[in-house]
């Protein structure tokens, strides 16, 4: 059995295990050895972190080739139209790499979210929309990118998703442990084997 963690990333964490002198890190809030990030998730990012202590299986997760779609709550300036959520969709060239087509839908504000901390900054006279949006690639911020092309910057972004795997039911610093199957063929989907909570 592999070991797969589940963590809700807070605002303002830096995605390693050695210290910094500025901010957070993971070792701040997981106290376990022999665990990687598959994957990143940006210091002024939120949400869904997922570790593991198998290096394949990590492969697996992160790598866009087995187009597991990462999923996020994106709170942005200005009220999209379906011209700019088109925009978002399509592929989009960022100058560096094109970005493969993407999810992108208006949706309610979230309902249980979790107060950000620092507040988002909030101007009277710019409206916000909240989007939801599916990506397959993950580079370096790409959904804040992807956004402030269309027009329509970025003030809040939460990982929900990878895959199956979600941050639902963990508060910010919280994690959990799921044990999974890792078989050796890569196209075979991961098998929840049971949960367990830490805070």
């Amino acid at each position: 059995m592999s070991r797969l963690i589940l963590f809700n990333k807070p605002y303002g964490v830096i995605c390693q295990f050695t210290p910094d002198n500025k901010h957070p890190t993971l070792k701040d809030y997981l106290k376990m050895p022999g665990v990687y990030a598959a994957g990143r998730l940006d210091t002024d990012s939120e949400g869904l972190l997922i570790l593991t202590d198998d290096g394949a299986l990590q492969h697996r997760i992160s790598h866009p080739r087995h187009k597991q779609t990462k999923t996020y709550l994106v709170q942005v300036e200005g009220q999209p139209d379906e011209a700019g959520l088109s925009l978002l969709r399509q592929r989009m060239d960022l100058g560096d790499f094109v970005t493969q087509p993407a999810i992108a839908n208006v949706i309610d504000e979230p309902t249980g979210l979790w107060p950000r901390n620092p507040p988002i900054r909030s101007r009277q006279n710019i409206p916000d929309t909240w989007l939801e949006i599916g990506i397959i690639e993950g580079k370096n911020r790409q959904v804040r990118r992807m956004t402030a092309k269309a027009g329509y910057p970025t003030l809040r972004l939460i990982r929900y998703s990878i895959g199956e795997w979600t941050v639902a039911g963990l508060k910010p610093g919280e994690w959990r442990e799921i044990e999974v199957d890792n078989t050796p063929e890569p196209t075979e989907p991961l098998q929840k084997r049971g949960t367990q909570s830490r805070k």
